[in-house]
């Protein structure tokens, strides 16, 4: 008899144990600590921060630089200020191996010549998968002149983005006095130029690229790792910096970027910048719960034509939360306090939040999905008298 009891409660005991086993499963666990200054993972969508460390850290961000050049010279040829097809004569200041300015020694170099020419779509491409120095001081003359004034515009995008502890001094990213970012900005900056301009974002995943008889190779170690889906973005180092990675990888529908700044070795970035990635994907999906357009709820209304108007939300939205959480999200409306005609396609009427877990995660606008005319005259009063009435009620 005793002898089934012990089974009964070792049975018991081995229930629990797989009970809460299966429990402690479903917990998130803490962001890995990384050998890095700062980084940030982010999910590009939702724009969530899944996991920082001194996102905010004022850094030198070495050849990370060169993904604003190639942001601002994509606005130009998106503008129709300058063309892929434009013939650039190359300056003394971009030269690559120019005795008299000697900045370039050492570092990664398209490897153009003086008063050579070649087109922006080469330049680019130099820029991005050579990390041309060269190539970005070629590209910054060529769009404003000089490459004082192209500094301008970097900045004027910098400020337009939000970057707001980003401050540019070159177009390539050799150390400079005042010359900062931060893991925070460099990760909305790489958001930008997915979002921007995706064909030019395609560049950053080729792996070479050969120009004047010279081949070059893309430095991102992790567009060579086959465990991940990295298409991008840009590698950096000065003895200021350290060794930097900016990278996004997809899996499945989600997409991250992860910034990792101020490591002690190209293996130790490359290392670090997997290990984020990985957390990442591992615990956390990226999920999508309303769609744009869509009618959600279509609240009374005053003093129109229709007694009813429809709201949905006017663009996509995403949620980045722990796996397998998407099912517990409940959405919640909150309208505006008095809905009243005219009311104009696109007006905001009220919001939307998700709440997981007794936390909201996410608020958008509500806004009208179509027009809603006043009412004459007679329509009118008889709403304010049933207004009048509504309100005794309250």
């Amino acid at each position: 008899m005793l002898r089934n009891l012990l089974k009964k409660l070792t049975s018991i005991g081995l229930a629990s144990s797989l009970l809460f086993s299966g429990f402690s499963a479903a917990i998130t666990p803490k962001a890995p600590s990384l050998q890095a200054k700062s980084y940030v993972l982010m999910d590009y969508d939702s724009g969530k921060v899944i996991a920082e460390h001194n996102p905010d850290l004022p850094v030198a961000p070495a050849s990370l630089t060169k993904m604003m050049t190639s942001y601002v010279v994509s606005a130009e040829i998106g503008a129709g200020r300058i063309s892929h097809d434009d013939v650039v004569t190359v300056s003394e200041n971009a030269w690559a191996t120019n005795p008299k300015n000697p900045v370039f020694k050492g570092s990664s170099l398209m490897w153009l010549e003086v008063n050579k020419k070649v087109t922006v779509r080469e330049l680019k491409r130099g820029l991005i998968i050579s990390s041309g120095n060269d190539a970005a001081v070629a590209l910054a003359e060529h769009v404003a002149g000089s490459e004082d004034s192209f500094v301008e515009l970097m900045n004027h995008y910098a400020e337009k983005m939000g970057l707001t502890n980003t401050f540019f001094e070159n177009s390539h990213g050799l150390s400079a006095t005042q010359h900062k970012t931060t893991a925070r900005d460099m990760a909305v900056l790489g958001q930008a130029l997915i979002r921007d301009y995706p064909e030019d974002y395609a560049l950053y995943k080729e792996k070479a690229y050969k120009y004047n008889g010279i081949t070059t190779k893309n430095r991102h170690p992790l567009l060579y790792d086959p465990s991940l889906t990295v298409d991008g973005i840009k590698t950096g180092h000065t003895e200021e910096a350290g060794y930097c990675l900016v990278s996004s990888a997809i899996k499945g529908n989600m997409r991250l970027i992860s910034v990792v700044m101020g490591t002690d070795s190209e293996a130790s970035r490359k290392s670090e910048s997997k290990k984020v990635l990985s957390y990442g994907f591992r615990f956390f999906e990226t999920v999508k719960p309303l769609e744009a357009g869509k009618v959600l709820t279509e609240p009374r209304i005053w003093m129109g034509e229709e007694d009813t108007v429809a709201l949905g939300i006017g663009s996509d939205i995403y949620l980045t939360i722990p796996s397998k959480k998407g099912p517990q999200i409940k959405a919640h409306y909150q309208f505006e306090k008095d809905l009243s005609a005219p009311i104009k396609k696109g007006q905001r009427a009220g919001k939307v939040f998700f709440v997981l877990e007794g936390e909201t995660i996410g608020e958008f606008p509500l806004v009208a999905l179509q027009d809603v005319a006043e009412a004459g005259f007679f329509g009118r009063t008889a709403d304010s008298v049933s207004k009048w009435f509504d309100s005794l009620f309250e």
